[in-house]
Order: structure tokens, then sequence, then C-alpha cells
């Protein structure tokens, strides 16, 4: 069995004990160097590079392979339990029993922890010389876990000890980061989820169906959102919208322009009437960002819509046959400039033909070029008869959307005879 762990009663200045004892009992002197300066400087350089929890733990414990040598990893504290050992670096042999490490935090609580930044754990007799180095990963008052590092040629010395206790100080920093970042992003997505949870209710003349991906935990969500609004006469106000940039803020602008829609369309008129006062209204917020719109207002009765833009990508229409078509129409400028200037037009929607809305995240590509983005869409074909969810699904795996740069919303409504759907409603 290991020894029992040894915990150091100074903060500032670690003293080595316990590896590669003397057949007397003494502590061999340590007289490695500590690493160059431009070294550390490189090594804390390197840390944080993302605001992503795995990669900075990943990164520490190169760092300190890169520095001291040997081998080290990260034993993360997740909720009141330490997880075994994550980010490994080096030669994992020579690591001490994570069990071992583990049940000494819990023996010492992360009080104790944080009051002894430093300690060596011994070897059992028998195996090679050598010294583990278990410092805790504290930032402010909160600990994150402990930083583990082990080699065979013996414990640091009390320089290269204060360097790695530095390495893990500014670890703990970007764990704190990357987790507050974490939780925010968590907040925004559940607001916005909260809010794409709960669209308008169609008329029954009309399929819709939508999906919202966010994008992956390297961003925060965005402003995407999606609605249905309906109004008299059997017709159906369809939205999609996108507001400028990330995070909780994006999200609660999302949630101010798709409040003043709803009271806006409840007026019934016209798509770009509506842009125009949307528009007003952001407009006089200072702090209210942009955003895009599409409106389609769809009419079964009729066979039509009406569509109108505030600098949102066009729709796609998928005919009967199976085949997809972009349809043109007037773009004027994102809501929230108060420039105005939007107008509406009309094309024939008849039934069983699909009417496709969605957000620039689920076409556009780094460094390509919007209009092949929006052919690659307009290429797919689908087969004829196709229920609005199995063409959705068809356009997200197609299309790689849940690998997508941004988030994607994207909305997909057919108009169907009902025989008593196309008598008006009010």
């Amino acid at each position: 069995m290991l020894g029992v762990a040894r915990w150091i009663q100074s903060r500032r200045r670690p003293v080595p004990v316990g590896a590669g004892r003397r057949e007397d009992g003494g502590t061999p002197a340590a007289t490695e160097p500590a690493a160059p300066i431009g070294a550390l400087r490189d090594a804390l350089a390197g840390l944080g590079t993302t605001l992503d929890e795995a990669t900075t733990c990943t990164e520490l414990a190169r760092a300190v392979v890169v520095l001291a040598g040997g081998a080290a990893a990260v034993l993360r504290r997740t909720g009141d339990a330490p997880s075994g050992y994550e980010a490994v670096a080096g030669d994992a042999r020579l690591l001490p029993d994570a069990r071992r490490v583990a049940a000494a935090l819990r023996t010492t609580g992360p009080q104790a922890m944080d009051a002894h930044r430093a300690a060596w754990l011994e070897r059992s007799a028998g195996t090679p010389p050598g010294g583990a180095l278990c410092t805790p990963l504290t930032s402010g008052d909160e600990t994150y876990g402990v930083l583990v590092w082990a080699r065979d040629a013996g414990p640091p010395s009390e320089p290269e000890a204060e360097q790695l206790a530095l390495l893990a100080e500014r670890g703990a920093s970007h764990i704190r980061h990357a987790r507050a970042y974490e939780d925010v992003s968590r907040t925004a997505g559940d607001l916005q989820r909260a809010l794409l949870a709960s669209p308008g209710r169609p008329h029954p003349n009309l399929d819709v169906a939508i999906r919202y991906l966010p994008v992956g935990g390297s961003a925060l969500v965005g402003g995407d959102w999606c609605e249905t609004v309906r109004l008299h006469f059997g017709r159906t106000l369809l939205v999609v919208g996108d507001v400028m940039g990330h995070g909780l803020e994006a999200a609660v602008d999302m949630s101010a322009y798709r409040s003043s829609l709803r009271y806006i369309a409840a007026s019934d008129l016209p798509p770009h009437r509506v842009l125009r006062q949307m528009d007003d209204i952001a407009s006089g917020e200072a702090d209210r960002r942009p955003a895009t719109c599409l409106l389609a207002r769809v009419d079964p009765g009729r066979g039509q819509m009406t569509l109108a833009s505030a600098g949102h990508l066009p729709p796609v229409l998928i005919t009967r046959d199976g085949g997809a078509t972009q349809l043109p129409v007037p773009v004027g400028p994102p809501l929230g400039t108060g420039l105005g200037g939007y107008e509406s037009a009309t094309h024939v929607l008849s039934p069983g033909e699909i009417l496709v809305l969605f957000t620039d995240g689920l076409v556009e590509r780094r460094g390509e070029d919007i209009d092949h983005s929006l052919a690659r869409l307009s290429a797919l074909r689908f087969p004829a008869g196709k229920g609005v969810d199995d063409v959705l699904e068809t356009i997200v795996d197609r299309l790689d959307a849940g690998h997508a740069e941004d988030d994607v919303a994207v909305l997909a409504a057919r108009p169907h005879s009902r025989g008593q759907d196309a008598s008006p409603e009010v």
C-alpha cells in the first residue's frame, strides 16, 4: 500500500518530503534547477487559450510535463467528489493511484486543501525512487480539483515546486472563467429554449415543424428564433429571426423582438408594415441589438403567401416533385437601424408544397460565398409526399447542421386542404 499523504503546512514554500528516502531516513537534497523564466512564461501563456474546461486541463498537464518532465494529470472535483484522472500527459505509469489521491482529498476536504497548497505523496517500499506532488487547483474560495505530478528522478527542487504551484494557480483561474462562461451559456440556452419551446399555434390548415440547433460549446447561444402567429381568415404569419451576437444579451433582445412582433401582428398589418413598426420600436432603444427577420404570411385558402425581409436570407420552396427553389423577396435593412424601406412580394403556395425559412447558420460556411451556400440548399432533392418533419430532418442531415459554426433555426410549413380549413376564421 502507498503511504499516507503528507500535507505541507507552508503555503508559500513547499518543502519536499517523503520521496526517495536515504537509508538513514533523511531526504535527499533536491538540486534540480528551476526551468528558465522564459520557459515558465511560455508555459503560462499556453494556458486558457479557450473557455473550455477540459481543454484548459489538457493544456495545464502538458505545460507541467514540458516544464518539469515526468507525468502530470488533473483530478477534477465535480460536485462533492473528485473524479478519476483526466488530461494525462507523459508516462501515466509514474502517477500515483488516482483512488488514493481521491481518498486523501476526501480526508482533508476542500478547506484543508486550500490551506495546504502542496503535498508530497510517499511511495511504498520497493517502488522506484521518485516523487509525486499534488497541488490544489484553487481560485478564490473554490477548489476545482488537484494537479498531480510525478517523475522517477526524485522530487523537484523548491524553485521547481514553486513553478508548478504557479502553473496550478493560473490553471485554476482559467477553469473558474470557463465554468462561469458555461453557466452564462447554460442560462442563455435555457432562456432561449423556453422561448422557442412555445411558438404560437398556426391554423389547422397548415402543417408546421421547427428545429433549433445551438452551436457547439465553443460559443454561447445566439439570438435565433422562430414564431407562428395565427391571423384572421385562416391565415398564419411565419417568422424567422436572428439577433446579432451571442449570449444572454442576444437571447434577451430576441425575446423583446418576439414580444413586439406578436403585439404588432395582432393588428393584421401587411408583412412589410409589421417590419416597419418593429424597426421603429427597436431603433428607439439604444441598447437593442440589430436583428434580421423574415416574415411569410401564408393564406392556404387563396393558395398564396406574402414575404417581407429585414436583411434576412430568402426562403426556399420545395415543390411537390421534390425540387427546391429560392423565392425572390425584397430585402430591407435589419431591424433596429431605423432606416425602414421594407417591401412585400406575393407568391403562389399550393397544397403539398413546403415553404422553408431558416437562419444563416444553416447554410453559411467560413470562407464560402453566400450564393454558393444557398445553392447547396437549393440543390437538395426530396422524395415526393414527405411531411414537414421528414423534410427538416433531411435538410439538417445533408447540410450537416449539427456541426454548423452558428446557431441554426429552421421552420417548414405545408398547406393542405381539409374542407373547412379554407373557411374564414376570426
